[in-house]
């Protein structure tokens, strides 16, 4: 007997968007695998190509009403774009990752392969995972929100450089930068406590990965328990103590006094109208005075 096809209005409606041209446009040369996927277990999918910043936040807000589930193609940015649109416009669908960017940290964090038809499979198969969400403002972040010298080490070090040389590369490539590198004197009240003093880096995280070159400790982040992890790095006074710094972040070594670790429900920064940001690896620009907020359980992750 011939199986049946399923009508249209049987199918679980998927909206795929996909920033075409991430990783070297692996995106788009895997689309048509990834849909065939989804397709295999029930899906009729939609598909929305970004061309330009925003267009994935305004691709949720205004179309993803009446889709059972949302999937992001892409880097950490077009993801953070997503999850802007579930944020600004109050949905509650759930959504899949399939990375396609140069770090992806956030899919490091959570175990999402780096293969994309793996990816699709293990979403197509999945189950939902409740996790935290950072808002920054009226924006958001999927896993750090950071300023200062680590916020872009990662991306501006040399590939063949960090091949060849590990955590030296980044050590080299700091210290040859350092009469770029700037304290900014900040403020913080974090749940209510109040402290201050000079920086060169601070990150509010909800990741074991940040920026490809720090990595947080696996039995102190929970990705769905309401608290970030919070790190700051005081202003060195020699070269000595940057060195150790740089050494410190890059081995989980946090008993340098020029470095506090901790965690937080929620922080208030105050600082210098100057100071830029990176939201999830992309610029934020500069925001003199936000409260950083954990959405706890905000998103409904499949995989």
């Amino acid at each position: 007997m011939d199986q049946r096809i399923p009508s249209l209005s049987e199918l679980k409606k998927l909206m795929l968007v996909i920033n075409p041209v991430s990783g070297k446009r692996a995106a788009s040369r895997n689309l048509s695998d990834i849909i065939r996927i989804f397709s295999s277990h029930g899906y009729a999918v939609t598909v929305f190509p970004t061309a330009k910043p925003g267009d994935a936040t305004e691709f949720v807000i205004n179309y993803s009403d009446g889709f059972d589930l949302v999937v992001c193609i892409g880097g950490d940015g077009t993801l953070n774009e997503v999850l802007t649109g579930i944020l600004r416009g109050e949905k509650d669908v759930p959504l899949g990752y399939i990375p396609s960017g140069s770090t992806n940290d956030f899919a490091a964090c959570h175990g999402i392969s780096s293969d994309m038809r793996a990816a699709a499979e293990a979403i197509a198969c999945g189950k939902p995972h409740e996790i935290d969400l950072g808002k920054f403002g009226d924006r958001c972040f999927s896993y750090v929100a950071a300023f200062g010298m680590f916020s872009w080490l990662s991306y501006t070090t040399s590939q063949n450089l960090k091949n060849k040389l590990g955590h030296s590369a980044y050590l080299l490539d700091a210290i040859k930068d350092l009469p770029k590198i700037k304290a900014n004197h900040l403020r913080l009240t974090v749940d209510g406590f109040t402290c201050e003093g000079d920086y060169i880096f601070g990150a509010v995280c909800n990741s074991t990965s940040v920026a490809g070159t720090i990595t947080l400790p696996s039995d102190v982040v929970d990705t769905s328990d309401g608290i970030f992890e919070v790190l700051l790095v005081h202003e060195p006074r020699t070269i000595f103590d940057f060195q150790n710094i740089v050494i410190g972040v890059l081995t989980q070594d946090y008993s340098s006094p020029f470095l506090d670790f901790f965690q937080a429900h929620s922080v208030k920064i105050e600082a210098p109208s100057d100071m830029e940001w990176t939201l999830d690896g992309e610029r934020g620009g500069p925001v003199e005075s936000v409260d950083v907020e954990n959405l706890n359980r905000r998103i409904k992750l499949i995989y």
